[in-house]
């Protein structure tokens, strides 16, 4: 048995039968549950959730640590040469459209849903010290930037490579179970591989599904501030079935003609947005504050990654950055097969500085431009008494997804803006859909990069149909929770991950013919060159210059 065994299950040619079923079984009993026992699940999740976030933050906190280190040293270290394939193929993709891609599958809509509220959310509620400050200020900017920054695309980064590697490198499935196989060997096309793929299909399908949904309510909170369209449950279906279709569309076009193009896309109208924030807004504090904002983080990670609340005896951290940690780990799979299916013919290098540090810095000035300037917006008025507050505060209290909306109120073409942000989040879902029917029905399929257009169909419809029906039975916070507690097996997964990576990479046939052509060439050396410094005399240096007659 040297491969995942795949067969025709009704109406989907090739599927994991263990896999697919065994997924398929937990999603209805799932949403059965979230469903009819919406009340008893919301306790019961929330209180799974706390425990977790409580109880094993500790872990959570090494986990995201070690894979940063990792990274690190990988982007530094000699396995950095090692190319995702042959050593002599080049990229599948150009820059920008690898890019793009990662981008659109690692961020989605957290770009536009808390790009302003979070900021805003810290500086009215900080952890430490006063509320509404300067130091608050810088405070909430440093936070945003621990929870969307290094930690957490270390994270994708390690799972993505990992996966890269053995399946470009070793010729392994690209699925979650053969990033193991340095220590499970051909057990990972038994049940050990089949339950590290259900938690990946798990972790997948709520995260995404949960993102759907918030994400719904933020379109609609859009649309009614555009055209007083009812801001209500009948609205949303019919803004899930849109989004699905149009995933079911992108689905069927492929990879490089949908989710490719799609992706371009977002990172175009990103880019144009970005510009247009900073040309009419406070442009000269933007790109200030972007530096200060940046040279705050790097100052400061080391105690911010590390810090635990072991003094204060609060619970901030376990609402927020635990929280946030376990989000991450409950993504991973998804982000990391997708990132890794877009990455043959990248070196270790190339990749890991590329998944870990661009997307990161515009993330981290998306933040700055949205969140930094209505900080800054409130912290005027609030020292000036003259002046009326935006009420960036009071939005974000009112609905976290508005907050984005309200901050455009303040800028020239206000309502222009505010539809291009709607159709922006309306491309995100579609282009977050499609990647994880994409995944889904990959870890479903065995590993095979070019699975069923059919399979990928009945996952994105899937992912519709989970959403409206947990949507209208007020079950997203139920579903949330479960892809934190799904987190919790998977984050032993990548610390297994992160070991099996470094053992195959030090058995890598290029490490080892180095290796080889190491010692060969100073054996020889020794061996074959003469001494010409036989004499001590000769140890002197050149002899001294005479002068002829």
């Amino acid at each position: 048995m040297d491969e995942v065994k795949v067969g025709r299950l009704g109406p989907f040619p090739r599927v994991s039968k263990p896999v697919f079923i065994v997924s398929m079984v937990l999603i209805v009993g799932f949403i059965i549950f979230g469903t009819f026992f919406t009340e008893t699940a919301g306790l019961l999740f929330s209180f799974l959730q706390k425990f977790i976030t409580h109880k094993f933050g500790w872990m959570f906190v090494i986990l995201v640590n070690a894979a940063l280190l990792l990274c690190i040293y990988l982007a530094m270290s000699r396995y950095g040469d090692i190319r995702l394939g042959a050593q002599t193929e080049t990229p599948q993709y150009s820059l920008f459209s690898w890019i793009s891609m990662l981008f659109s599958a690692g961020i989605g809509i957290g770009l536009l849903y808390w790009g302003t509220a979070e900021p805003i959310q810290h500086f009215m509620a900080p952890p430490l010290g006063e509320a509404e400050t300067v130091a608050a200020a810088k405070q909430a900017m440093n936070l945003s930037f621990l929870h969307w920054g290094l930690h957490a695309w270390a994270l994708y980064t390690i799972v993505a490579l990992a996966l890269a590697y053995f399946h470009f490198r070793r010729g392994l499935p690209l699925s979650i179970r053969s990033t193991l196989y340095p220590l499970l060997g051909k057990k990972i096309y038994g049940p050990w591989g089949h339950t590290v793929d259900i938690l990946a299909v798990f972790g997948t399908m709520f995260g995404v599904v949960t993102s759907l949904g918030l994400g719904v309510m933020q379109i609609n909170s859009g649309l009614t501030s555009l055209f007083d369209i009812p801001n209500n449950i009948t609205i949303q279906f019919m803004l899930i079935a849109f989004v699905t279709a149009m995933a079911a569309l992108s689905v069927m076009m492929g990879l490089d003609k949908g989710v490719k193009r799609l992706s371009e896309i977002n990172i175009a109208l990103t880019l144009i947005m970005l510009i247009f924030m900073v040309v009419l807004g406070p442009t000269l504090f933007i790109f200030n504050s972007y530096i200060e904002n940046i040279g705050n983080y790097v100052s400061g990670i080391a105690t911010l990654g590390t810090w635990g609340e072991s003094y204060s005896g609060t619970d901030w951290q376990s609402a927020w950055t635990i929280f946030y940690w376990a989000w991450w780990v409950s993504w991973s799979p998804f982000v990391g097969i997708f990132i890794a299916r877009i990455s043959r013919g990248r070196t270790i290098r190339e990749f890991t500085l590329g998944v870990l540090l661009i997307p990161m810095m515009i993330l981290f000035f998306w933040f700055t431009t949205f969140g930094g300037v209505a900080i800054n917006m409130e912290l005027l008025a609030g020292a000036d008494p003259s002046m009326v507050s935006p009420g960036l505060i009071e939005a974000v209290q009112a609905d976290t997804g508005s907050a984005i909306f309200k901050l455009i109120e303040y800028y020239p073409l206000a309502k222009p803006i505010t539809l291009l942000i709607v159709v922006m989040i309306m491309l995100w879902f579609v282009t977050s859909s499609d990647s994880a029917s994409l995944v889904v029905d990959m870890l479903t399929a065995g590993g095979d990069t070019n699975p069923p257009k059919i399979q990928r169909l009945f996952w994105a419809t899937t992912q519709g149909l989970i959403a409206a029906i947990l949507l209208a039975a007020g079950g997203l916070s139920a579903l949330q929770a479960a892809a934190i507690i799904a987190g919790l097996p998977f984050a032993l997964v990548i610390f297994v991950m992160m070991y099996a990576l470094l053992r195959g990479l030090s058995r890598d046939r290029l490490i080892l013919y180095r290796a080889q052509q190491y010692f060969i060439t100073e054996e020889s050396a020794d061996h074959n060159s003469a001494n010409e410094f036989v004499d001590e005399h000769l140890l002197t240096g050149p002899p001294k210059i005479v002068k002829g007659d």
